[in-house]
């Protein structure tokens, strides 16, 4: 119980933070002082109306808000989301359309578990869904897990995609965006050696850190820098009394916004200070950039102690993938095992978060694996966000992306391995 104070503590501070704002907007906004004009009262209402939505949005998922999409035969046809597999860390969705003839491209975005929702990659999603069968996994908000779910660590992780690429079957093409990067090529070279008629066409890897020391960063700087136990003493909280996961040990989304706008305050300063400006001056809308930017921006969701804790110690400390050591449920995983998958990766020559050289270390890694099943891409100009959701994405990259998807699209070959699974006490 020692930390739950402490998030409890964090909450309330969030929560009147967002009363202030709304008692700000609802003082200055009062009939009255339209009497007197007075350009205190606009920026008291402009300053509250932008704080109340600032701070809750740091408590609400977002909403995919994909409803409809016109198809090549010219009509609007609804989308809906469907649960193909449900857990309690995280589902497998899929963006389904009704009407529409289905898609030879058969797509798993694997979204990252790093703070924010899978929502993060509603453009990407919106650009792949246009000519392809889009499945992408959801991973929940531990404060809404219970602590009788147990744990959930990278291994977790890593059986959570490999259950997920059976469900979807082997005429599957996986694209992981950062994070989770490393795990996903563990998952398929764990599936090429124990159920290879069960593996993907192909693996895309954008921007993540397989490699963490190839090219060094500030994220990868602060991982060498800080030790376990003071990850552990200053980032872990337990979830308050206010969430289902009442007790749980998580990386707080609150703690990990902190640290996310600490490394550009000035920018994000300056970009509420404008918008509070263009509120005031009735020049904002609900849906303007900046708010179409730091809605998503801000929403976060905690993230599970073991899985933030083994993060940091198996990949970026003990560089487990990049040394071909990686353990899950007691078996080592060997990269060399992927053999027929097309492996390519994707990274940003201006890339502050994974440089390049951390994501394209996976193909030294798949020594078993054809150099003509082997592709990579370094977008030049490009920054992280942009390599899966910019204008890099939209204009250069999806399109190799899908060439690569469609070059690597025939049978897979690989023999039959035995039919033994991993113990996976995640799975139903």
């Amino acid at each position: 119980m020692r930390y739950m104070a402490t998030y409890d503590l964090m909450e309330s501070l969030r929560n009147a933070n967002q009363w202030m704002g709304a008692t700000a907007l609802s003082f200055a906004s009062y009939p009255i002082f339209s009497l007197t004009p007075n350009p205190a009262f606009q920026m008291m209402a402009a300053w509250g109306e932008v704080t109340e939505r600032t701070f809750q949005r740091m408590s609400a998922k977002p909403d995919w808000g994909i409803r409809t999409f016109t198809c090549e035969d010219g009509r609007d046809h609804l989308v809906s989301i469907d649960k193909v597999v449900e857990r309690p860390f995280g589902d497998l969705i899929h963006f389904s359309v009704p009407g529409r003839k289905p898609m030879k491209r058969r797509i798993l975005l694997v979204a990252p578990m790093s703070g924010h929702y899978a929502t993060l990659l509603r453009s990407t999603v919106k650009s792949l869904l246009v000519h392809c069968e889009v499945y992408v996994t959801d991973w929940h908000n531990a404060r809404d897990i219970p602590v009788s779910a147990g744990k959930f660590d990278v291994e977790d992780y890593t059986l959570y995609l490999m259950e997920f690429m059976r469900a979807m079957g082997p005429d599957t093409h996986v694209i992981a965006v950062c994070q989770p990067a490393p795990l996903a090529l563990a998952a398929t070279a764990y599936l090429a050696e124990l159920e290879p008629e069960a593996q993907p066409r192909s693996l895309t890897l954008i921007g993540g850190p397989v490699d963490p020391d190839a090219a060094p960063t500030d994220v990868t700087d602060f991982g060498r820098r800080v030790t376990m136990g003071q990850l552990e003493e200053t980032m872990i909280q337990r979830v308050g009394f206010k969430y289902p996961g009442v007790g749980r040990l998580v990386y707080p989304g609150l703690l990990q916004l902190s640290s996310f706008i600490s490394m550009n305050s000035e920018m994000h300063t300056k970009a509420f200070m404008d918008q509070i400006g263009r509120v005031a001056r009735g020049e904002a809308s609900d849906n303007d950039r900046h708010n179409r930017f730091y809605d998503e921006y801000l929403s976060v969701m905690d993230m599970p102690a073991e899985f933030y804790l083994s993060t940091v110690e198996r990949i970026f400390k003990g560089r487990e993938v990049a040394k071909n050591e990686f353990v899950v449920n007691g078996h080592q995983v060997d990269m060399g095992k992927i053999t027929s998958v097309a492996v390519k990766t994707v990274e940003g020559s201006k890339d502050d978060i994974s440089a390049p050289g951390q994501c394209i270390a996976a193909l030294d890694l798949c020594t078993g694996l054809p150099d003509s099943k082997k592709a990579s891409h370094v977008e030049d100009g490009a920054g992280h966000y942009g390599i899966f959701a910019g204008r890099s994405w939209r204009e250069n990259i999806r399109p190799l992306v899908l060439d690569f998807m469609d070059a690597n699209s025939g049978p897979i070959s690989a023999k039959k391995a035995s039919r033994k699974k991993p113990a996976n006490k995640n799975a139903a």
